[in-house]
C-alpha cells in the first residue's frame, strides 16, 4: 500500500502565506494562524511519519435506498400473484413494496408524471403510462428495475390503458376517443384501431370523448368494453369489428366495473350515482342508485351527490358480492372528509380518510377475470398515506403498517445520522418505544408479502434520528439498508399547552409550530439527548428504563441587547429610529428583527418565550427531561434562534450559542456557568480592531445589504447556512459586563426592509416557520459574492453591522491543548463563529468526581484564537498517530436504578478513545473545516500543517469528520451539487463528484455524513434518501437490494363444467396474435408512435452476473438482439421483394402495352 508521509513544519510561517491552492487543487500547503499578539509561532517539532490508507480507489458515490412516503402520489397496481405493490407519482417515480425490506424506487427520466401502471401479472414486468404520453415497459426480474422498451405517441394523449390476464396486447385508450392496440414484447403497435366514430352510432353529432375505460369481457375475450367520457358505452367485437351494442346515460362516466360472470357491469358518475346494466337491455340500466343521496319526499329522483371517482365490483361464493367507491358524498356535508364506502349486501360502512382518495384497489383471491373474486383486502393510496382496509372481518379494521411512511406524520426540520454506534442501543430504544403501540389492527399478516429479502453481509448498527415540526422526535433503525422505528419522544411535553385566545399576551416568537425541532446533539455512548427548539430552549435528556413522576428542573439564560445599548444612527446618514419602529408593531417573529424595542401593552423582559410544567410530570420509560434552559425576551427584544450546540456527558456541559453569543450550562449542577456576547470570547485576542463605525460607512454596508435583500430568496439562500443568518440586530455583549463594547446601530437597510414589509407585516413570520420546507434555493450570482465581505461569503446577509454581529456556528468539547505550548491536554470547548474565527475555552472541572456536584466548573478564555475563510462548521481531534479520538464521555448508567449503592452513583468516566491514545506522545491534529476551507492545526504549536481551499465559488452545508475502512477522512456537501472527500490529516482531496443540485433548503437542512461511508438526506417532504459514497458499499449493494420477483406458480384456473362452458359463453376460442398481428391488421402509422429500445436488458446483465442466471440472462438478451436484427433484415428482405414485384409488373405492363406495335407506331 501506497504510504503518505507528512512532516511537521517548523513554526514562523506567517498568516499571509498559505500554500494551498483554490477551487478543489491539491490543498497540502503550509499556512498561519493569527495569536493574540499578531505575530507566529516559532517553536520547533521533531519529524513525524503518518501512514494513509485512504486512496480515491475507496471512494464512489451512488444511492443506496428511498424511505418513506411516494410524493404526490398517482397512480396504484398490485400483481395478486407476485403480492407486490406498485405506486407511482407526479415527479416521475415509482416506488415498489412487498415485503418488509422489498422496497425499490425507480424514476422515469423525462420526470413526466406517471397516470397509470399495469402488472404484467406473474412475469415480472410492470407498463407506466406517463404525462408525457409514453408507454414503458420495467423489468422488475433484477434488483434495481430498468426500462425494455419505450413507446411515445406523438400525435394522441394517453387516457386509460387495459392489460387482460396474460395477454400480451395491451389495449390503449386516448384523448381522442381511439384505442389502440400495443404488443408488448416487442412494444410495436398494431395495425388494428378501434376509431371513435366507428365506435358510436352514425347518427351521434357528438364527440364522445376521451376513453376512460377499457376491459375485455370476463366471458368472452373477444368483446372489448369501451368507455367513453360523455356516458357513452360500446360492447365492442374485436373479431367483426363492430359495436355488438351500445349504452347511453346522461352523466359523465368515471370508471366501470365487471361482474364475473360477464352479463352485468357497473358504472360510477359524475352525479354521485351508480348505475347496474344487463348486456341484454343496453337500452337503460336496470338499477340505479345514488347511495349517499338524501331520497325526496315527492318520489323524485334522490339529489346529486358528489362524483363516484371509482368503482369496484367484487363476487364472494357464499355471501353478497362487495360494491367500493371512493367519493359520491353528499354537497350539504362540505367539511366531510374524503371517504371510502364498502357495500355489502344491505350494509353500507363509509371509512373516513385523513387524507384526499388518490386510487384504491381491491385484492382478490384469483387473478381470472371470470371467477367468484372472494376480495379480502383493499389498498387504499391518499395523497400523503398508504392504508389496507381488512374485507375478511365485519368492523372492516385496517392492517398494521409495517413500511416506514409515517416520516413525514409531522415535517422533518433535522435530521442526524449514526452508523456503527453501539450495539444494545437498539433492543433498548425498540423496548421502550414498543409500549406504545397502538391497538385495534387486524390481526391477519400484511397481504402485500411478496419479494425477498435477506440481512447481506452488512451488519454494524444503524441509528436514524429525525426531529419533527410538532416538536417530536423519531428513532430509527436504519441496519441494512431498512427502516424502522423504534422510539418517538415528544419534546412539546415538557411546556404547558398554548390556550386559545391567549396568543396575544403570551411571549411566543414562532406563530406556527412553536415547539420544532432546529437541532439534535447525541451521545450513543452515554444515551445523552439534547434537542435545541425553535423558540429559543434547549432540553438535555437522560435515558432510563424506569418510569418516574418528577418536576422539570428549568433555567432561564439571557443572552440579548439592552436597551440603553442601542446607538441611534444620525439623522443625516439614516432616517430616524422612531419612523422605523412605527412600521413594527411587534417582534413575535422568528426572523429576531429588533428594530422595535417596545410592544403593545408592558415591554416584556426576562419572559422565556414558553411556560415549562410547574407540577410534577410522569415520564414513561425512555428519554426523560433532565433540564430545559430558555433564552429569554430581554427590554422588549425576543430571543434568537439558536444556531450551534453541544453536550458532553464526562464534563456534564451543555453549550449552545445564537448570533448574539455563548452559553454554557452545568447539567449537573444546574446552574449557568457563562453567559457571553460572542466579542467578550475574545477578550483583548479580538483580530478585528472593531471601532464605532462612521456614518460614510454606514452608508456603504446599508446599500449593500438593500440590494441584497430585494429578493427575499437571497436571504433563504443564506439561511440555509445557519437558521439564523437573516437576524439583523446588533452584538450583545454578557449581561452581567459593566459596559457594552458595541452598540446597536440601525442602518438604512433596516429601515427600507422594514418600509418594503408594510404595516403590520412582521419580518418572514411564514416562510420561517419550521414546517416550510418549499424554499427554492438559487445558486449564488457573481452579484451577491461582490457584496459579501472578503474573509466569508456567510456575512453577506448574515449581518448589517458585521465589525459587531459574530454568531457561534459551532462548537464542540474534547481534551486538548489549549493554549500555545502546553504541556498537557485539558479540558477545552472549542468556538466557531460565522466570521471563521474559533476560539478555544478552558474549562476547569472539579478534580475529583466526589466534589463533581458541589464544586464549581469554571470557564475562561484561554486567548488562543485561529482563523479560517467563512463560518465554521466543524471540529475533530486526531491524535499523534492520525487516528480519530473520540470526545470524552460517561458510560451510561440508570439515573433512576433501585439499585442505591456506592457502585450506582459512582460515574464512570472515559477520557480518552482509543484508550492507547493518551500514551502516544505530546501532541495531537486538530481538523477545523468552514464553509470555504478546512485546515488542520498541529497542537499545542498550533502551526498550520495543512489548509486546503475546497471552494471559491460556493459553500459548504455540511461537513463531518467520519470513518471509513478503519481510517478517517473529512466528508464534505457543497451548495453547488458536489460531494468531496478530503484525507486526514494531509487533506488530499479524494473524491469529488457533482451528485446532487440543491433545489431547496430541506436538502440543505437534512443532508448529514456518518461513518463507513453513508449520508442521507431528505429527498421530498415525505422521503429519505440514503447514498453511500464507499466503493465497497456500492459493490455489495446488489446483494444487499431485496428481489422483486420470485418464482411462484401461476394459481389454475377453476374448472367451470360442461355445462357452462357450453352455454355460459362463447366457445370459439379467441386468438389476438392472428386478429392483432401484422399478418392481419398490417403495420401502424409510424408517424403515431415512436419505439425506443431501453437500458434493461444490460442492466439485467449486471442484476444477475456471475452463475447460471447470468450465463442465461446473456444468452436470453442476445438471442433477442439476434431475433431483433433478424427481424429487420426480414423487414428489409420484405420491402425489396415488394419493390421488385411492383417493378417486375410495371415492366410487364410496358411490354403488354407495346408488345404488336410496329417501330414506327412508337
Amino acid at each position: 500500500m501506497k504510504k503518505f508521509n507528512f512532516r511537521k513544519v517548523l513554526d514562523g510561517l506567517t498568516a499571509a502565506s498559505p500554500v494551498g491552492s483554490s477551487g478543489g487543487g491539491s490543498g497540502s500547503g503550509a499556512g498561519g494562524s493569527v495569536h493574540p499578539g499578531g505575530t507566529a509561532g516559532a517553536a520547533g517539532t521533531p519529524r513525524e511519519e503518518i501512514q494513509e490508507t485512504l486512496t480515491s480507489d475507496y471512494f464512489q458515490i451512488c444511492k443506496t435506498v428511498r424511505h418513506g412516503f411516494p410524493y404526490l402520489p398517482t397512480a396504484l397496481a398490485f400483481d395478486p400473484v407476485q403480492k407486490i405493490l406498485a405506486i407511482g407519482t407526479r415527479t416521475g417515480a415509482i416506488r415498489i413494496l412487498g415485503r418488509p425490506g422489498v422496497d425499490c424506487y425507480c424514476q422515469h427520466e423525462s420526470g413526466a408524471a406517471v397516470l397509470q401502471l399495469q402488472f404484467l401479472i406473474n412475469e415480472g414486468a410492470l407498463v407506466s403510462a406517463c404525462a408525457d404520453d409514453a408507454l414503458h415497459l420495467w423489468n422488475l426480474r433484477q434488483k434495481r428495475p430498468a426500462i425494455l422498451h419505450s413507446l411515445k405517441f406523438n400525435r394522441e394523449r394517453i387516457t386509460y390503458c387495459h392489460l387482460p390476464f396474460q395477454s400480451k396486447w395491451l389495449y390503449v385508450g386516448t384523448e381522442r376517443g381511439n384505442t389502440h392496440i400495443v404488443n408488448i414484447e416487442s412494444f410495436i403497435l398494431s395495425g388494428y384501431v378501434i376509431m371513435w366514430n366507428k365506435a358510436i352510432e352514425l347518427s351521434t353529432k357528438t364527440h364522445p370523448g376521451p376513453v376512460v375505460h377499457l376491459s375485455d369481457s370476463p366471458r368472452d375475450e373477444g368483446k372489448l368494453l369501451i368507455g367513453y367520457e360523455n356516458g357513452t358505452i360500446v360492447f365492442w367485437d374485436l373479431r367483426s369489428k363492430r359495436a355488438d351494442l351500445r349504452a347511453y346515460y346522461d352523466e359523465a362516466i368515471h370508471s366501470v366495473a365487471w361482474h364475473h360472470e360477464g352479463k352485468q357491469f357497473m358504472c360510477s358518475h359524475s352525479d354521485g350515482s351508480l348505475t347496474l346494466w344487463n348486456l341484454k337491455s343496453p337500452n337503460r340500466p336496470f338499477q340505479t342508485t345514488i347511495p349517499h343521496g338524501k331520497v325526496q319526499r315527492d318520489g323524485k329522483k334522490p339529489e346529486s351527490c358528489k362524483p363516484i371517482l371509482k368503482v369496484e365490483y367484487k363476487t364472494c361464493k357464499n355471501s353478497e358480492p362487495f360494491v367500493v367507491f371512493s367519493g359520491g358524498l353528499s354537497y350539504d356535508k362540505p367539511c366531510r372528509r374524503p371517504s371510502l364506502t364498502i357495500m355489502h349486501g344491505k350494509a353500507i360502512t363509509v371509512l373516513e380518510m385523513d387524507h384526499p382518495i388518490v386510487d384504491f384497489l381491491t385484492l382478490c383471491e384469483t387473478p381470472y377475470p371470470n371467477e367468484f373474486q372472494e376480495p379480502y383486502a383493499v389498498v387504499v393510496l391518499l395523497e400523503k398515506d398508504l392504508i389496507v382496509v381488512d374485507l375478511t372481518q365485519t368492523n372492516f379494521p385496517i392492517f398494521e403498517n409495517p413500511y416506514p411512511i409515517d416520516i413525514h406524520e409531522s415535517p422533518v426540520t433535522c435530521t442526524e445520522y449514526f452508523a456503527d454506534c453501539p450495539p444494545d442501543l437498539i433492543p433498548v430504544l425498540y423496548s421502550v418505544g414498543a409500549k406504545h403501540k397502538k391497538q385495534g389492527y387486524s390481526n391477519k399478516e400484511w397481504p402485500i408479502s411478496g419479494g425477498a429479502w435477506n440481512l447481506g453481509a452488512q451488519t454494524y448498527p444503524e441509528i436514524i434520528i429525525t426531529g419533527h415540526a410538532d416538536g417530536s422526535v423519531k428513532f430509527w433503525d436504519a441496519s441494512a439498508i431498512t427502516l424502522q422505528m423504534l422510539y418517538k419522544l415528544k419534546t412539546s411535553k415538557v411546556f404547558e399547552k398554548q390556550k386559545v385566545g391567549e396568543g396575544k399576551v403570551t411571549a411566543e416568537i414562532v406563530e406556527e409550530d412553536p415547539f420544532a425541532v432546529q437541532m439534535m446533539y447525541w451521545c450513543p455512548e452515554s444515551r445523552i439527548f439534547c434537542v435545541a427548539g425553535v423558540s429559543a430552549y434547549v432540553i438535555v435528556y437522560r435515558f432510563s428504563k424506569h418510569e418516574v413522576n418528577t418536576e422539570i428542573a428549568s433555567l432561564e439564560v439571557r443572552l440579548q441587547c439592552e436597551v440603553e445599548d442601542i446607538i441611534t444612527p444620525e439623522p443625516e446618514s439614516n432616517p430616524p429610529f422612531p419612523d422605523a419602529s412605527s412600521q413594527l408593531p411587534s417582534l413575535k417573529s422568528l426572523s429576531g428583527s429588533t428594530n422595535t424595542v417596545a410592544c403593545e401593552g408592558t415591554m416584556k423582559d426576562s419572559i422565556p418565550c414558553l411556560s415549562v410544567k410547574a407540577r410534577p410530570v410522569r415520564m414513561p420509560p425512555g428519554y426523560q427531561a433532565d433540564l430545559v434552559i430558555q433564552l429569554v425576551w430581554v427590554d422588549g427584544e425576543p430571543p434568537q434562534q439558536i444556531t450551534s450546540l453541544a453536550v458532553n456527558s464526562a464534563y456534564g456541559l451543555v453549550a449552545f450559542g445564537n448570533c448574539n453569543g455563548l452559553a454554557v450550562v452545568d447539567f449537573m449542577q444546574k446552574t449557568v456557568l457563562l453567559s457571553m456576547g460572542t466579542l467578550d470570547l475574545y477578550g483583548s485576542s479580538d483580530p478585528y480592531q472593531r471601532q464605532p463605525r462612521s456614518p460614510r460607512k454606514s452608508r456603504q454596508f446599508a446599500a449593500g445589504l438593500t440590494e441584497l435583500s430585494d429578493s427575499p430568496v437571497s436571504l433563504e439562500l443564506e439561511r440555509c447556512k445557519s437558521p439564523t443568518s437573516d437576524h439583523v440586530n446588533g452584538h450583545c455583549t454578557s449581561p452581567t459586563s459593566q459596559s457594552c463594547s458595541s452598540g446597536k446601530r440601525l442602518s438604512s437597510a433596516d429601515v427600507s426592509r422594514a418600509n418594503r414589509r408594510g404595516p403590520g407585516r412582521p419580518p418572514f413570520r411564514k416562510a420561517q416557520s419550521a414546517a416550510c420546507m418549499e424554499i427554492s434555493l438559487p445558486v449564488t450570482t457573481e452579484e451577491n459574492r461582490e457584496n459579501s465581505f472578503s474573509r466569508s461569503r456567510s456575512s453577506s446577509v448574515s449581518s448589517i453591522d458585521r465589525d459587531s454581529k459574530e454568531a457561534i456556528t459551532a462548537l464542540f468539547f474534547m481534551e486538548s491543548f489549549a493554549r500555545k505550548n502546553d504541556s498537557a491536554v485539558s479540558s477545552c470547548l472549542w468556538v466557531g463563529t460565522g466570521l471563521g474565527m474559533v476560539i478555544i475555552l478552558s474549562l476547569n472541572l472539579p478534580a475529583s468526581d466526589d466534589l463533581r456536584q458541589s464544586e464549581p466548573v469554571m470557564v475562561s478564555p484561554s486567548g488562543t484564537v485561529l482563523t479560517l475563510k467563512g463560518a465554521v462548521l466543524t471540529f475533530a481531534c486526531l491524535d499523534c498517530m492520525g487516528t480519530l479520538t473520540h470526545q470524552p464521555y460517561e458510560v451510561w448508567r440508570d439515573p433512576h436504578s433501585a439499585d442505591d449503592g456506592d457502585k450506582a452513583r459512582k460515574r464512570k468516566l472515559v477520557m480518552h478513545s482509543p484508550s492507547s491514545s493518551q500514551d502516544m506522545g505530546d501532541h495531537q491534529f486538530a481538523v477545523i473545516c468552514s464553509e470555504k476551507q478546512a485546515k488542520v492545526f498541529s497542537l499545542p504549536s498550533q502551526t498550520c500543517l495543512y489548509v486546503h481551499n475546497i471552494t471559491e465559488t460556493s459553500f459548504l452545508l455540511r461537513a463531518d469528520v467520519v470513518t471509513l475502512c478503519n481510517s478517517v477522512c473529512l466528508a464534505c456537501f457543497c451548495a453547488n451539487g458536489h460531494i468531496m472527500t478530503l484525507s486526514l490529516p494531509s487533506l488530499r482531496p479524494l473524491l469529488d463528484m457533482n451528485y446532487l443540485p440543491v433545489t431547496d433548503m430541506r436538502i440543505a437542512r437534512t443532508f448529514c455524513f456518518t461513518n463507513e461511508g453513508q449520508a442521507l438526506y431528505l429527498s421530498s417532504p415525505t422521503e429519505i434518501q440514503r447514498l453511500t459514497y464507499s466503493q465497497e458499499m456500492c459493490d455489495n449493494l446488489q446483494d444487499m437490494l431485496g428481489d422483486l420477483f420470485t418464482p411462484v406458480e401461476t394459481p389454475e384456473a377453476q374448472n367451470r363444467g360442461f355445462l357452462k362452458g357450453l352455454f355460459g359463453g362463447s366457445g370459439q376460442a379467441f386468438d389476438r396474435e392472428e386478429l392483432f398481428g401484422e399478418a392481419t391488421a398490417g403495420k401502424a402509422s409510424r408517424s403515431l408512435a415512436q419505439h425506443i429500445p431501453g437500458s434493461g436488458g444490460i442492466e439485467g446483465v449486471r442484476g444477475a452476473a456471475g452463475g447460471v442466471i447470468g450465463d442465461l440472462t446473456r444468452a436470453r438478451i442476445a438471442l433477442d438482439e439476434r431475433g431483433q436484427k433478424l427481424g429487420e433484415l426480414d423487414e428489409r428482405t420484405a420491402s425489396m421483394m415488394a419493390s421488385a414485384e411492383a417493378f417486375s409488373k410495371h415492366a410487364h405492363e410496358v411490354m403488354l402495352k407495346y408488345k404488336d406495335k410496329k417501330w414506327y407506331q412508337f
